[in-house]
């Protein structure tokens, strides 16, 4: 018996010596790159986290930095009343990192968690360049290395590493264009005509609003038509758009009406000055925390510069306005997953591999950073035998990955989180209609269920 104690005990030390010699490759050092090696170096294990910027830029990104907010500064709704909210908390109880550093570099955007993105990329590239678990390496990838490794090259993967991984999942990759909206100098703006407020006043008032009458709003609207775009290289011709991050001019092709019903619903907010209802209202939300910089709402495009300029002046409330950043349209890039990925995230032909981000067709920062945290704590679960963790349809991250899993897809598009996805909560008859009821119940089932098993 003290023979075989011994044995085993010798044999944990020299698996806990081969841990320490183990090196995970990490490819892409975005939100999903970054959390995953945040989750595997607190774990004690060696990273080899590959970024091939500054070397070689993207088209999107604007500096070296990891995790970079290259669109929008805000990860959506905050509370667990959104279906984006409740992903928050859930990787809150799984001890997400990334989601901690966002609070902590969070600027006023009413009930949502925006950031000071230049802040927010400064401090995780700190403590990911600072771990001493965590090597750094800055050259681009060609090809998926051999070994343990998490993809997480982003939507913006290089054409030589995209056509390896092409070549991997023996599928052909979807392609799809992704939007960015314009930034604007606060102390430009116009604040005779624009006005602070959020929507029904909920939170504090941390929106710039700008008011359009029917006149206003039709004069922009004519403008918006005609306005000369970007042309679209041959391979691009046939762009797919993501329908929640369709540019401006897209949105404005299928009808008149159709901004008012969209990004400039003028619903819920009413200049206090003249409580008159608007027309259509343009919203501006904080890009930095000195409160600088401000980007418009919606108004991702892919209108030529001349053509944003004119536009945006045409806002009331903006007619002076300084562009600090253009709106631009990138590529982004998915796998079938479908095909590819069990909801572990680890890929069904080759276990030591996995993917994470919006490489795996999951849309959005929020959703970005849910599964490179779980593909960190899988990839560790993984080389120490353990039983990965897969997620129930009752949680939000466990519908999103089952989601893209689910191999019953025939056309797979990107998707982000959403009520649609999670496992219903049964109410009374005369309670179903009660969207708050079902996402409190939803929300609280989820969280009991993390709660036991973390």
């Amino acid at each position: 018996e003290m023979q075989r104690s011994l044995v085993g005990s010798e044999m944990c030390i020299r698996d806990r010596y081969k841990l320490t010699l183990m090196e995970i490759n990490i490819i892409g050092a975005g939100l999903a790159g970054s959390e995953a090696a945040l989750q595997l170096a607190k774990r004690g294990i060696k990273v080899k986290l590959y970024e091939m910027r500054p070397q070689k830029t993207t088209g999107a990104h604007k500096t070296d930095k990891f995790a970079e907010f290259v669109c929008s500064n805000s990860l959506g709704a905050s509370d667990c009343s959104n279906a984006s909210g409740l992903l928050k908390k859930e990787m809150e109880l799984l001890g997400g990192e990334l989601i901690n550093i966002a609070r902590e570099c969070s600027v006023p955007a009413g009930n949502a968690l925006a950031i000071d993105r230049e802040l927010f990329s400064a401090t995780v590239t700190k403590r990911i360049s600072e771990n001493p678990y965590i090597k750094v390496i800055k050259e681009e990838v060609t090809a998926i290395p051999d070994g343990y490794v998490i993809m997480a090259s982003g939507p913006l993967t290089s054409d030589a590493l995209a056509n390896s991984i092409k070549k991997f999942t023996q599928s052909e990759h979807l392609h799809f264009f992704d939007a960015i909206a314009p930034i604007v100098e606060k102390d430009s703006i116009n604040f005779d005509k624009a006005f602070w407020a959020s929507r029904y006043d909920k939170g504090e008032a941390s929106y710039i609003n700008c008011p359009m009458n029917k006149e206003e709003y039709e004069h922009f609207y004519n403008i918006l038509i005609n306005a000369p775009k970007i042309e679209l290289k041959t391979f691009e011709k046939n762009a797919k758009f993501f329908e929640s991050c369709l540019p401006i001019e897209v949105l404005a092709s299928r009808g008149v009406d159709t901004l008012r019903f969209g990004p400039m619903k003028p619903v819920g907010l009413v200049d206090k000055r003249t409580n008159q209802e608007n027309y259509a209202v343009v919203q501006l939300r904080q890009d930095n925390s000195a409160q600088t910089l401000f980007n418009l709402v919606g108004f991702q495009t892919n209108l030529k510069w001349g053509a944003q300029k004119e536009l945006l002046q045409s806002i009331p409330g903006l007619e002076n306005v300084n562009i600090i950043r253009y709106g631009v349209m990138h590529r982004n890039t998915f796998i079938n997953s479908p095909k590819v990925l069990n909801a572990s995230l680890q890929t069904r032909k080759r276990p030591d591999l996995f993917f994470a981000g919006q490489l795996t067709g999951t849309e959005g920062y929020t959703e970005s950073i849910a599964t490179g945290m779980l593909a960190g704590i899988n990839m560790a679960k993984y080389i120490n035998g353990e039983q990965l963790l897969e997620l129930p349809k009752e949680t939000m991250l466990g519908a999103l990955t089952q989601y893209i899993s689910d191999e019953n897809h025939d056309k797979f598009q990107p998707i982000n989180s959403n009520w649609g996805i999670v496992t219903p909560v049964e109410l009374p008859k005369k309670e179903r209609k009660n969207k708050k009821l079902k996402a409190e119940l939803i929300s609280q089932r989820s969280i009991e269920y993390l709660s036991k098993i973390r």
